[in-house]
């Protein structure tokens, strides 16, 4: 939503106006922030991509089915290939006697067809010889000498797999907006698919910065920290099916950081740290310098200081550097435009589940709150909603509940819905 109070104070800045300083002064709803964030996005051209590299992306139009499967009749049992009426009246008492006329064997032309009174041998997935309309399964006969005495009665039709009974030709197989799974791929390739339209991965550029930190990898050390940010962002954005196109990490310079946020070949550009209003804070400055500071500055706890941008075709988020705050500025508004530039929902990939609370979650009016919880017993423990460089507690919990800026909160007992990060085990 570009009409905030923010993007109006950046149309007529006063003298001496810090850009950084009026969104902390005016800050963005939740809502009005992924309205930033979201606003124009839309999914991003379809790319043809080879059926074994196609699981995980997104349809970007429909398949339909120019083939029947299967295309022949066939066995759905090891056993017999005969006429339904020849077995009529058979039971283990009174087998009726067939001559063995044949075999059909999977992936070969049946050479002749089952006359009345004989059985051919017939293999699961083998072509239904002509003549034949049923299969009578092996452990219902009894082969002997060039005969076969059935011991059940068989109806038209059974054990046996009719023209199209897969799929029809002329059926829609899989619809557009689909995210493939394997069975989905299994499908494709039934009918006879090489390749599948699929939307193209945003491609995300990360830039972590600040002069504390160290590579990933490396053992902290005296005063500095190592990255935890850029590791996690990674890991998020494959999650929601993007693809890390550049991996930066940065020292609190102005110039480095510049050349990254300005550089083409990006669809998102995702920051860490440096989102402030301290010294060292530059991005927002050069985000509105290069492009446009659409958002800065949102009312919710973690992750106030975030950011909305754009510079140029790029969507640019402002994510804080204390790593809590940074996964929950991402889960919030970078998730969203990297799933829907891919073609997925927008909306978060974590599975709900509403439980009662084991102890109270306290807020503010006017804030959104995002509370860290573990499920104990089929009851929601709370274990942090500040400590927004305490990645450990996100690390630990099951979930996370959110509180709406309306509500001073949750009372002990009252049901919340908590969002899991994974599944619930034994002990919840």
């Amino acid at each position: 939503m570009f009409g905030s109070p923010m993007a109006s104070d950046r149309e007529t800045p006063g003298p001496g106006d810090d850009v950084r300083m009026r969104g902390f002064r005016h800050r963005a709803t939740v809502e009005e922030a992924l309205a930033a964030a979201l606003d124009g996005i839309a999914p991003l051209p379809a790319a043809e991509v080879p059926l074994a590299a196609a699981a995980g992306r997104v349809t970007a139009m429909a398949v339909i089915s120019d083939v029947d499967v299967p295309s022949f009749a066939r066995a759905t049992m090891d056993g017999y290939a005969v006429r339904a009426a020849d077995t009529f009246g058979a039971s283990a008492y009174n087998p009726v006697v067939l001559r063995l006329g044949g075999e059909s064997m999977p992936g070969r032309a049946p050479a002749g067809e089952v006359a009345p009174g004989t059985a051919w041998g017939i293999m699961t997935g083998a072509p239904l010889p002509p003549g034949a309309d049923a299969v009578l399964r092996a452990e219902d006969a009894e082969e002997a000498a060039g005969t076969v005495a059935a011991r059940a009665a068989v109806p038209g039709g059974r054990n046996v797999g009719r023209v199209g009974e897969d799929v029809r030709r002329g059926r829609e197989v899989i619809p557009a907006g689909r995210l493939l799974l394997p069975q989905d791929v299994g499908l494709l390739s039934s009918v006879g698919a090489a390749t599948v339209a699929v939307h193209r991965r945003p491609r995300v550029r990360v830039i972590v910065s600040g002069n504390e930190l160290l590579p990933p990898g490396t053992r902290p050390e005296g005063t500095r920290i190592t990255d935890a940010n850029g590791p996690m962002l990674a890991a998020l954005v494959e999650r929601d099916g993007g693809v890390v196109e550049e991996w930066c990490h940065l020292p609190d310079e102005e110039e480095a950081m510049r050349a990254a946020l300005a550089r083409p070949g990006a669809d998102v550009v995702v920051t860490a740290g440096a989102v402030s209003v301290g010294r060292e804070d530059r991005v927002p400055l050069l985000v509105a310098e290069l492009g446009d500071l659409l958002i800065h500055g949102v009312a919710m706890r973690p992750s106030s200081p975030t950011g909305v941008g754009r510079i140029g075709e790029a969507r640019v988020l402002l994510l804080p550097g204390n790593p809590v705050s940074c996964l929950v500025a991402y889960d919030f508004f970078a998730g969203p435009v990297v799933r829907t530039l891919g073609g997925r929902p927008a909306a978060w990939p974590y599975p709900a589940v509403t439980l009662p609370l084991a102890g109270r979650i306290s807020s503010q009016i006017g804030r959104t709150d995002y509370a860290r919880v573990r499920v104990r017993s089929r009851r929601v423990e709370p274990i942090a909603v500040g400590g927004a460089g305490v990645l450990s507690s996100a690390a630990a919990a099951d979930g996370f509940v959110v509180v709406p800026p309306g509500s001073e909160g949750f009372p002990e007992g009252h049901p919340v819905v908590v969002h899991l990060y994974r599944p619930l085990g034994e002990e919840a």
